[in-house]
């Protein structure tokens, strides 16, 4: 006979848990009130700091009478709460995508189930006695029992919802005493399958607070716009506790500390319903989230407070018309993230001051929504997301994506078994956040497969909030499987059409179907794990391109890796296997746009570029004019101010503002710019336009100044010119049979004929370059090469292309000719070699052609003939050099200052910049190609005295680093790096791009290196910084593609 504990029993979800309510603090008076600190409301007491602590393996394991008055646990371990058990040292964190860490036989969980006893005291006054005490968890993982002074209070599951106990009858004056036993496991474990840590204990505030006998015990305040989308409606109900009859409620809504409506109204019905008129009210939008304060204050008999209840309020209505999702009859775009609670070193205990972190750095890079993804955050969050202006969905704590691997996707979402444990989830989400205007769709959960059970949870969410609309993305998958991609009915459990990952050409197709009623979000896209992703420029295109397509959430905003360090003392980030845990999923939760420590990757400022609010086109260089877009759903141009300036080799020439009409939102206008052109022009020189669009005024998230959108143009004005070549000098040549030593004034090298490589570079006496460029196809495999995701038809690039011998192509030398000129002013050598990997036929037969001129200038000219069938693509087209580690200030003319990469450079301006050798590198969780620079036309190594290296062409890319590829590739975590003595250099004609092929789609074809046939030229000069500055350099030896381009046609960045 099987012994049914409280945790595997679906039968019991709760004992004596209240029933669920909005999160809110009841006060004295109206001053207190206004304060919105909890720690003034009446009989708060925060609970957290530090608790006595002992861990089992099993529940059977832990102390069984703990929580008895005359049990010491002065021998326990002390640990903090909010905190996992397992980051302090118990257990081990585990970390799953899909597959549960246990056996599948729900409600059933293992026998071995950690459990963590808790034990602490805490006093109370006895002003706080005078009416109800309730005890309030706002978070455990994943069930716990709770008792108080010895006596059984409750037990709750649901480890992202609130608990709360009645624990009147328990406390007493002075010293009390509160155990909590947690169970890691629970039937709950099974719709708890989300993609990150699993991790355990109390990790959210813990507190408890005092009500009057007679009080407010739940309110919901909907502030809603009339027809017309002018004036404003508050809806109210207010449930009362006691003997409330003779009581009466007065709401008063005040506006930055004015009161502009009071409305009184007695309590003859439990609930207190009904509603409030304002004329011309300011409403709530993501842009501005302007609030209101709803004082509601309940009075006794005699007209005395009885206790105050603050809560912001924004006036907003989201609807669905014509096919498009409409908040306050705009049709808006989500320009959104998915956000999960995660900290390197709290894990999902996150404080207040790392989600405010999150929220500035989210405004600060034109983000306007968020997916709780996949659970409902800590109750302040919203706060934060009224006040700063977000469109938040607010996700149920349900998935079970674990029982795909049974092949049962929908098992538990049609059991009717499940049901009640479904709608629990679904109630107290709803219950608990029904009070903020930044929520705008409730999410029935993520990835449960779809059934009966969602639907009971859609029509209760109607039922019991019809202002607001419901997300679900697992009806639409069924919908888009049955159909093929092409959706013919629109789902009947969700608000939204909505789908996860898919490739840019189905979404066009599935925006141009004109018989659907209800718009179309992607609620993951562009999975940003590691260097990537790439294409979200086209991604944005298409969703400006159709009505019913209104933007999408990245995947996702933040790496989880939590914060390790080796025995030596290095820190790295430990991602899934890292704790020896079994079965695990590697680094695939390493997957965010901001690194653990929430320093932003390149890919965030892709995505703010891309998805800026102020769009500039159509630059008329004969009438200085330009077409403005404003982007944004809401507001006008008025509060940014749009700087220019013109720039030339990275100097600002003549600048200004422009003068730009407060053009309406989702309008364009076209703009005269002041804009004064040098009156003298350098020769061999580019000149570009910039646009800066910043904020005038400081905000919650930004100070003045702050830039949220910019664009660049290439002006008409350049002129090109050959410049004469002064005398050189002469070389000297030793001509070997297996080497071949020049030399000139100044320079010398040695070119080894047995590996057609150029060797012992010297400048100046002193060596530059140990090994010269020899062609490289490799690349150290990002995580969307090495990743394929079968269900977005996306398959491993790495896989292919080391099945074809890729990463291990060898040079075989054919035959090597010097030529040296007459007047010995040059040295030609041309190499002839066959370039394949072992065991496969497949190669290139490549020339390599050096001319070598007396000042030490190379010019390295490769052609490669492609010979036998190999792989369709490849990683890279370049060559590969090793300088000296000196040479590690970096000077570049291209894209820059970011990393980029030809599906991914759109964050990236053409100047001339500057960095080190160790700022280039990317330090991605996982080590991988990183720190590209794109569409480079010049780049300099220096060393501290001056001497430096100058490698130019038409336009390459380059990457400088410590640490070579096969370095790259091995390396499992940061610390596994370690730098070499000298820099290697790739100049390379292109990379294949980025793509986001670890879970969605592959890099888009335009985007591809084609393995064809090649053709690849640069140069490299020796140079003494004290003589020649780059920028001189670049003048005289200047691409034939860039003299003879179309001056007259400008170009946009």
């Amino acid at each position: 006979m099987h012994l049914q504990h409280d945790w595997e029993n679906l039968n019991v979800l709760h004992k004596n848990r209240l029933p669920a309510r909005s999160t809110f603090f009841s006060y004295k008076n109206k001053q207190e009130a206004l304060t919105y600190d909890r720690g003034d409301s009446q009989g708060f007491l925060l609970l957290n700091g530090n608790w006595k602590f002992d861990y089992a393996n099993s529940p059977m394991e832990s102390p069984s009478d703990f929580y008895q008055a005359d049990y010491s646990t002065d021998h326990w371990a002390d640990i903090t709460v909010p905190s996992h058990w397992q980051l302090n040292g118990y257990g081990k964190p585990h970390y799953t995508n899909v597959q549960y860490p246990f056996p599948v036989e729900p409600p059933y969980i293992p026998s071995e189930n950690p459990t963590g006893s808790y034990s602490r005291t805490f006093y109370v006054t006895k002003e706080a006695l005078q009416g109800k005490v309730h005890l309030m968890f706002e978070g455990v993982d994943s069930s716990f029992h709770v008792w108080v002074n010895g006596y059984f209070t409750g037990y709750s599951q649901g480890s992202r919802l609130q608990s709360e106990f009645d624990i009147t009858h328990f406390v007493r004056e002075g010293e009390n005493r509160i155990s909590v036993r947690v169970y890691q496991w629970a039937e709950s474990s099974y719709i708890e399958d989300q993609d990150m840590w699993w991790l355990s204990g109390i990790f959210r505030d813990v507190y408890i607070f005092s009500k009057p006998d007679v009080h407010i015990c739940d309110l919901f305040l909907n502030g809603t716009l009339e027809p017309g989308y002018q004036d404003g409606r508050l809806n109210f109900e207010i449930a009362l506790s006691g003997v409330y009859q003779d009581h009466s409620v007065e709401i008063e809504i005040q506006q930055e500390g004015t009161v502009v409506a009071l409305h009184k109204q007695g309590a003859v019905e439990e609930t207190v319903t009904g509603s409030i008129h304002l004329d011309q009210v300011k409403s709530w939008n993501a842009e501005t989230p302007f609030l209101y304060d709803v004082v509601v204050t309940l009075l006794n008999p005699e007209g005395e407070v009885v206790e105050v209840i603050p809560h912001k309020c924004g006036f907003r209505t989201v609807e669905i018309k014509g096919g498009q999702l409409l908040v306050n009859g705009v049709a808006i775009m989500f320009k959104g993230v998915n956000r999960h609670d995660a900290h390197p070193d709290y894990g999902r205990a996150v404080p207040l001051r790392s989600m405010m972190e999150d929220l500035v750095l989210m405004k600060q890079h034109n983000i306007n929504a968020i997916r709780t993804a996949h659970y409902p955050n800590d109750p302040r969050f919203y706060d934060l997301c009224d006040q700063f202006g977000f469109y938040v969905i607010d996700e149920a704590d349900l998935e079970c994506h674990g029982l795909t691997k049974i092949g049962q996707p929908h098992v538990l979402s049609n059991d009717p078994a499940w049901e009640h444990a479904y709608l629990d989830r679904m109630e107290r989400l709803v219950e608990r956040d029904k009070n903020h205007p930044s929520i705008i769709m409730w999410s029935l959960g993520n990835e449960s497969g779809f059934g009966q059970n969602h639907v009971s949870m859609y029509e209760w969410a109607k039922r019991r909030d019809p202002s607001r609309l419901v997300h679900y993305e697992g009806e639409t998958r069924e919908i888009l499987l049955e159909d093929h991609f092409i959706p013919t009915k629109d789902p009947v459990a969700t608000d939204v059409h909505t789908s996860m990952y898919t490739p840019i050409e189905k979404l066009k197709v599935i925006g141009g179907l004109t018989y659907l009623n209800k718009p179309h979000i992607l609620c993951e896209y562009a999975h940003a794990m590691g260097n990537g992703p790439g294409g979200f420029k086209e991604y944005w295109e298409t969703f400006y391109a159709y009505d019913r397509l209104q933007g999408g959430f990245v995947w996702e905003w933040v790496d989880h890796g939590l914060r390790q360090f080796t025995e030596e003392g290095k820190e790295y980030l430990a991602y899934g296997g890292d704790f020896g845990e079994t079965p695990h999923d590697g680094n695939f939760v390493i997957d965010g746009l901001v690194r653990p420590d929430r320093e932003p990757s390149p890919a965030l400022a892709e995505f703010k570029k891309v998805i800026e609010p102020v769009v500039t086109s159509d630059f008329n260089d004969m009438e200085n004019t330009i077409l403005v877009q404003n982007r944004f759903d809401f507001s006008d141009l008025s509060t940014l101010q749009c700087e220019w300036f013109i720039e030339a080799d990275g100097q600002i020439l003549a600048g200004g503002m422009v003068d730009v009409p407060a053009i309406p939102a989702n309008t364009a206008k076209v703009v005269d710019l002041p804009i004064h052109l040098p009156t003298v022009v350098k020769v061999n020189t580019d000149y570009w336009l910039n646009l800066v669009w910043k904020t005038k005024e400081k905000t919650r998230w930004a100070d003045s100044g702050h830039t949220v959108a910019w664009s660049q143009y290439e002006l008409p004005i350049s002129r090109f010119a050959q410049i004469e070549t002064p005398y050189l000098g002469q070389l000297t040549v030793q001509d070997k049979a297996s080497t071949t030593k020049i030399a000139g004034p100044a320079f010398e090298l040695t070119f080894n004929k047995q590996n057609g490589r150029i060797e012992d570079f010297c400048f100046d006496g002193q060596l530059v370059m140990s090994k010269g460029p020899l062609l490289h196809f490799w690349r150290a495999p990002i995580d969307n090469d090495l990743l394929g995701s079968e269900e977005f038809n996306a398959s491993s690039v790495t896989k292919r292309w080391k099945e074809f011998g890729v990463h291990a192509i060898q040079h075989r030398i054919i035959g090597t000719d010097v030529t040296i000129s007459e007047d010995l002013q040059s040295v030609v050598i041309q190499c002839e070699a066959k370039l394949a990997p072992p065991v496969l036929a497949w190669g290139f037969h490549v020339a390599y052609l050096y001319t070598i001129h007396a000042n030490g200038r190379i010019v390295v000219e490769i052609k490669g003939v492609k010979t036998g069938e190999g792989p369709q693509y490849l990683p890279r087209i370049g060559v590969e050099m090793v300088v000296e580690d000196t040479y590690d200030y970096v000077q570049w003319y291209g894209l820059g200052p970011n990393e980029a990469y030809s599906d991914s450079r759109q964050a990236s301006k053409m100047s001339i910049w500057s960095s080190t050798v160790d700022h280039l590198h990317t330090p991605y969780v996982f080590p991988q190609e990183n720190g590209n620079r794109h569409q480079t036309k010049w780049a300099s190594f220096t060393e501290e005295s001056g001497k430096g290296l100058f490698i130019s062409g038409s336009t390459f890319d380059f990457t400088a680093s410590y640490y070579t590829v096969e370095q790259l590739e091995a390396a499992k975590h940061t610390c596994d790096l370690f730098k070499q003595p000298y820099i290697t250099l790739h100049v390379d004609q292109q990379q294949y791009g980025l793509g986001s092929a670890s879970c969605g789609q592959e890099v888009q074809e335009q985007y591809r290196l084609e393995n064809k046939n090649f053709e690849f030229t640069f140069s490299m000069l020796p140079y003494d910084e004290n003589s020649h500055s780059p920028i001189a350099l670049s003048k005289k030896f200047i691409s034939v593609i860039d003299k003879a381009k179309n001056v007259s046609k400008s170009e946009i960045i």
